[in-house]
């Protein structure tokens, strides 16, 4: 027995046969339509929450981004000088 034979065939249908334009593509939408099947909607409870997890993370990111770019708007200004103002 080679080796090839043991490897699966990607090109599509299981007898090896390379599938039509069309066929791909029905064969993709079928797929998308299972795929969208095993999708779980969730509760309202669960909904909230992870809402609200996000929510509170990006507030969090957003305080750090701000902090980082007040720290870096001091230091810049405290090394090459506020402009307009003579250095001393």
């Amino acid at each position: 027995m080679s080796q090839d034979a043991a490897v699966p065939s990607s090109r599509g249908s299981e007898s090896g046969k390379k599938l039509g334009f069309f066929a791909r593509i029905a064969l993709f939408l079928r797929q998308v339509i299972d795929e969208m099947r095993k999708v779980v909607t969730p509760t309202r409870k669960e909904l909230i929450t992870f809402t609200s997890v996000v929510l509170v993370f990006v507030l969090i990111v957003m305080g750090l981004v701000y902090g980082f770019d007040t720290i870096f708007a001091w230091l810049t200004s405290q090394v090459f000088g506020v402009p307009g103002r003579p250095t001393l």
